[in-house]
């Protein structure tokens, strides 16, 4: 998909090629222009579900709404950002303050593109079912699903970039320089004397030759009568295992059951190994919903309740989601 489309359609670019969109934040290629693209176009499409949500009351609230819906995302995004480039300052990250908008930027668009989607079906209801209660709460979810989806496009970004090594690059840099296969080591070895069978007469002095053997294996031992017997190998010891000298090392990748005995197993996908930058990352998303339940509670009416008269905005009092419980009980 090519870079030049108009700024409406960048939606169409993130949904059939954002392997391009994260390779061009990772390369920091004309983020400038990505970002404006996508702001345009968010703003478009927030203003246009603005109007819908308006329009349960009055045309004068349509437009207000129009207004007021794209600033909702505009500020608490200009709230929450720095919080996100500081986050990832402090534990190490990579990532500029442009990459970090675009990143948001692409969550946002994808989250207003989707809203604007379901305005139809938001207008279907305003026409045949004009119920204050039952519109605000069908808003609300068509607002938190388009949220949802946008927030895993911005998880799958930061991964993107994290294996690009830009959120936890010491760990990216150590695993570059880490040896692609490891040569196993020799063996030690002890000089044993050797196993004599049944009935010969041992050899004694000079002429005795010790047999080398690798440390760990199954040693040949005469017993007092003259039988020879192995060295037991612990019951716990794989049969694969057996003979393996301890601490052997071996290619990265090789199967646990090769690993000789004695030797710890290597975790693969260890949880503790996810760099800080994600996990902030999710405590982040939760501040931002936060913010924004708020800041949208503070920049009220956006749907306008038809037994009050307009009003651009209103008193500060309550919250968000005491409103939301109190909708449902009514309902």
């Amino acid at each position: 998909m090519s870079g030049d489309r108009p700024s409406p359609l960048v939606i169409e670019r993130i949904l059939r090629d954002r392997g391009s969109i994260w390779q061009q934040i990772v390369a920091e290629r004309d983020l400038n222009a990505l970002t404006v693209r996508m702001l345009s176009s968010s703003a478009i499409a927030l203003a246009c579900y603005g109007a819908v949500l308006g329009a349960f009351h009055s045309p004068l609230m349509a437009l207000t709404s129009a207004l007021k819906l794209p600033l909702l995302f505009l500020v608490t995004l200009a709230i929450c950002l720095p919080t996100l480039y500081l986050f990832n300052l402090v534990f190490g990250a990579r990532l500029s303050v442009r990459q970090s908008l675009a990143l948001v930027m692409v969550a946002i668009t994808v989250n207003s593109m989707l809203a604007v989607a379901f305005a139809p079906i938001s207008l279907f209801f305003l026409i045949t079912a004009p119920d204050y209660g039952f519109f605000k709460l069908l808003n609300v979810a068509i607002l938190t699903l388009s949220a949802v989806v946008g927030l895993r496009f911005l998880t799958g970004g930061m991964q993107v970039l994290n294996d690009h090594g830009l959120l936890a690059p010491e760990a990216a840099n150590a695993q570059a320089n880490a040896p692609v296969a490891v040569q196993a080591a020799p063996a030690p070895v002890q000089a044993v004397p050797a196993a004599v069978p049944a009935g010969a007469t041992p050899a004694t002095g000079q002429g005795a030759e010790p047999v080398a053997v690798p440390v760990g294996a199954a040693v040949a031992e005469s017993t007092p009568n003259g039988a020879a017997t192995a060295a037991p190998v612990p019951a716990h010891v794989p049969a694969q295992w057996a003979g393996q000298p301890v601490g052997a090392s071996f290619p990265p990748g090789a199967p646990v059951a090769q690993r000789p005995w004695g030797s710890p197993p290597v975790r693969r996908g260890d949880p503790s190994q996810r760099p800080a930058s994600m996990t902030l990352l999710y405590i982040w998303i939760l501040l931002f919903g936060f913010v924004g339940t708020q800041l949208a509670w503070t920049l009220r009416p956006f749907f306008g309740d038809p037994g009050q008269d307009f009003a651009f905005f209103r008193s500060i009092d309550g919250n968000f989601y005491a409103e939301i419980l109190r909708t449902i009980a009514n309902l």
